[in-house]
């Protein structure tokens, strides 16, 4: 039994040192102290030995555990700084190397549009006003000749906003609303354009969103005609969509002009001949029309005196047609892989 854990000290001494790494020092430790290891087989005979033997055989065998436990521990900590070294030096920074350039940003094809639309009337002598998302009946409906039993109303399709004592409180369907608080805030002349998000309930689909941009424009002045109103149109289309484009109005009804138009432009992929992307060589942009002497009365100015025209265009539609895009839904998905296409336009 001594020889034996003279041999057994010796052999795991020399296993120990020899682990390269931690599996190895594991396998060691079972082959050396397991329990079918000839070392546990001594401490397993310590019973069948005579006291006197027993007591000398067992000190020889705490001896060599403890030797073997110390090397075994010592060995695994070297080895544990070993690996953590090994693993800081792989994750090394090399501080003289050339740093990675970020991954220059664009702005949105949205924003894009958006920033177009307003130089273009800027330029023109407009002005930008603003207002609340959060509109009211009147401002949003009333004021723009539509009564609470107008028929249009079913096609706005609102989101009221629940404000407890505000029944009347809705996310505004389009930036009329601004218009109106425009008219009411000031005398004429007027020359603005009010872009800003809209609401309504609708399904996401290729043409709809629920949440949209529109930019809408609006001139109340003495001596104002229709005239005037197809001029500045045909300047925002050459603008937007090349010098060769073509304004065409058709009559339409909408409650706050009279009369009301639906603007086309000349297609922009065949020059008004006739292809898969308009089919009658027009494309539908916007509606438009005469500013409706209610809608003119209700903000206090003199109808007979005054005259003005309006007209919006949702930021997605100008966007879709521009940059060729055959889904909406695209524009606000947020694929880098889709927006990233955009940032020569920037």
């Amino acid at each position: 039994m001594q020889r034996t854990l003279d041999t057994e000290l010796a052999r795991g001494l020399e296993a120990f040192a020899a682990a390269a790494t931690i599996e190895e020092l594991e396998t060691a430790h079972v082959a050396i102290l397991g329990r079918k290891a000839p070392f546990s087989q001594v401490q397993k005979g310590l019973g069948s030995l005579d006291p006197d033997d027993r007591r000398v055989v067992g000190t020889r065998v705490n001896e060599v555990r403890a030797a073997l436990t110390d090397a075994l521990d010592a060995r695994r900590a070297d080895l544990s700084q070993i690996a953590e070294a090994s693993l800081l030096e792989a994750d090394r920074i090399d501080l003289t190397l050339p740093g990675r350039r970020p991954r220059p940003g664009s702005l949105h094809p949205l924003t894009l549009v958006e920033r177009q639309v307003i130089s273009v009337f800027t330029r023109m002598g407009f002005r930008v006003a603003e207002g609340p998302e959060i509109e009211d009946d009147w401002h949003n409906f009333q004021a723009l000749n539509i009564p609470p039993d107008h028929p249009a109303r079913t096609m706005k399709d609102s989101l009221y906003v629940s404000i407890p004592g505000h029944p009347e409180l809705l996310l505004r369907t389009e930036t009329s609303a601004v218009q109106i608080r425009t008219m009411q805030s000031q005398p004429p002349p007027v020359y603005v354009i009010a872009p800003g998000r809209v609401y309504r309930r609708e399904t996401a689909d290729a043409t709809h969103l629920a949440v949209f941009h529109q930019v809408e424009a609006l001139v109340v002045d003495e001596g104002i005609t229709f005239a005037h109103l197809k001029g500045t149109l045909e300047a925002m289309a050459k603008e937007l969509f090349g010098e060769r484009r073509r304004v065409r109005l058709g009559p339409a009804y909408f409650p706050f002009v009279e009369p009301g138009a639906e603007v086309g432009v000349s297609c922009f992929t065949c020059d008004g001949v006739g292809c898969r992307v308009c089919g009658n060589g027009w494309i539908e942009l916007l509606g438009a029309g005469m500013v409706h002497p209610t809608v003119l009365e209700n903000c206090g100015y003199d109808s007979e005196r005054y005259t003005g025209f309006a007209f919006g265009v949702g930021i997605e539609r100008i966007a879709m047609l521009r940059y060729e895009v055959p889904d909406m839904r695209l524009l606000v998905e947020g694929d880098i892989r889709f927006l990233e296409q955009f940032g020569a336009s920037s």
